[in-house]
């Protein structure tokens, strides 16, 4: 479900994705997943052919959108072999949305978080700033929504990631805006450890409340401040829900 509202939250396209696409999402998470581990071979082109029921040229450009991404290389004479992570592109939205198909590991997890840390807390005070009266009216719904659907572990998980997205938008910063595909996958990847039991949804609605109420007050620092105190929250409840996992600084 995570890897489908990070797509929805991204506005993709809505038309159903080619055959070489399909193939290069199911080998990227597999890639992501650890199935196929960093330097090693991947199947060839017939048997991958075969495993997805395609024609080879359909897998040679399924492997192309992956070399692209940085995950395959492809070696003459050698065959293709999964790249190391540190030459994956993070940034991309489909690698994003593959980490939300695979239990999250600590470290990559605590990285989200940090990068959320920084960037969250200062767009809640450029949305109180810069937000238009119709973006604070988005920032507003969705809260209100939170709150009708604090009973429905995934109602709510759309309607908090429908939060954070309408903050992020209304601080109208082209670059955030570039970025906020990290957030998304940061966001929904502690929304489904922290908010596995409906009753943690009843916890965290005043921390929600209260940004909300700073940005339509238009008060930039109490938004960051209460922003600021919403992550806490948030990283407090993933230490007691995933082992390993600590923020930095």
């Amino acid at each position: 479900m995570n890897e489908l509202l990070y797509y929805d939250l991204k506005d993709a396209s809505g038309v159903a994705p080619g055959l070489a696409t399909q193939v290069s999402r199911e080998i990227g998470r597999r890639i992501v997943g650890g199935h196929y581990r960093e330097d090693e071979l991947i199947e060839d082109e017939t048997k991958l052919a075969s495993r997805f029921g395609v024609s080879k040229s359909v897998v040679r450009e399924a492997v192309k959108l992956l070399v692209g991404k940085g995950l395959l290389e492809v070696r003459r004479g050698s065959g293709t072999r999964v790249r190391r992570r540190a030459s994956w592109a993070l940034l991309d939205d489909d690698v994003l949305a593959w980490h939300l198909s695979v239990d999250p590991k600590p470290d990559f997890l605590r990285q989200l978080m940090d990068i959320r840390r920084m960037m969250e807390p200062k767009a809640a005070a450029w949305a109180a700033v810069f937000g238009t009266e119709a973006e604070h009216a988005d920032i507003r719904d969705a809260q209100l929504k939170m709150e009708d659907d604090r009973t429905s572990v995934q109602e709510f998980v759309v309607a908090d990631a429908l939060f954070h997205r309408s903050i992020l938008r209304a601080a109208n910063n082209e670059f955030l805006r570039a970025m906020e595909g990290v957030i998304f996958s940061a966001l929904l990847s502690s929304i489904r450890l922290t908010n596995a039991d409906p009753r943690e949804n009843e916890s965290s609605i005043p921390f929600h409340r209260e940004v909300m109420e700073a940005i339509l007050a238009r008060n930039a620092d109490l938004a960051e401040e209460k922003m600021l105190h919403l992550l806490s929250d948030t990283t407090t409840r993933l230490s007691g829900a995933i082992k390993g996992f600590a923020v930095s600084g």
